[in-house]
């Protein structure tokens, strides 16, 4: 199978993405509107871009109706998030926080999940996540305004939160942590199934 994206639809694309790019981290992004109505939105399309400084990026696509996300809208406004890590026990609310409603809508209160006080951004944490992260917008690198397309949202983490059970001298517990990740259409998966490989030390002559 050969495809050419110039010559396929934009969905045929996105399944053959999120199918294939497998797994990937849930970015749960929380954020404020300049009105302060919070916004609650996984987003799987994330991952780290830099330690030093720390920093992650996630891509926030365009939906029906060529609509922005009420996430990058906010973002874009504040220049300010949270990102919360995924866990097992939160897959439940984490779902119902992706539903497709208006801006009015509070997803903490929708997805039953607490808002918690962050100490330098003015949007909410998820109280309930193991690790929960205080981002400073840095960028967003615009790629398409059509359907599907979208945005890299860059942030920098000026303060990290990490519940002290899963944590030990900066090393996180990956059983304690139990992070989910998402696959194609709404298959997710667990993370307990590993096992490790050494980097190789290739010696000079």
């Amino acid at each position: 199978m050969i495809v050419y994206p110039s010559k396929s639809e934009p969905a045929n694309i996105y399944k053959l993405m999120i199918g294939s790019i497998t797994p990937r981290p849930i970015a749960l992004v929380s954020s404020v509107s300049k009105d302060g109505i919070n916004n609650l939105a996984p987003y799987s399309f994330f991952t780290g871009v830099s330690a030093n400084p720390p920093a992650i990026g996630f891509s926030p696509l365009i939906t029906g109706n060529l609509k922005i996300r009420d996430s990058r809208k906010n973002i874009e406004d504040t220049k300010e998030f949270g990102v919360n890590i995924v866990s097992e026990d939160l897959a439940y609310r984490m779902n119902i926080a992706s539903s497709d409603v208006p801006p009015e809508i509070d997803e903490f209160s929708l997805s039953h999940l607490t808002p918690m006080k962050a100490n330098l951004v003015s949007c909410p944490l998820v109280k309930e996540s193991y690790v929960r992260m205080e981002c400073r917008l840095l960028e967003v690198v615009e790629v398409s305004s059509n359907l599907l397309g979208g945005a890299f949202v860059i942030g920098e983490v000026i303060c990290f939160h990490v519940d002290d059970e899963i944590v030990n001298d900066f090393k996180i517990d990956p059983d304690k942590l139990e992070t989910i990740g998402r696959m194609g259409g709404s298959l997710y998966t667990r993370t307990r199934d590993r096992f490790e490989l050494k980097r190789p030390s290739i010696k000079k002559v």
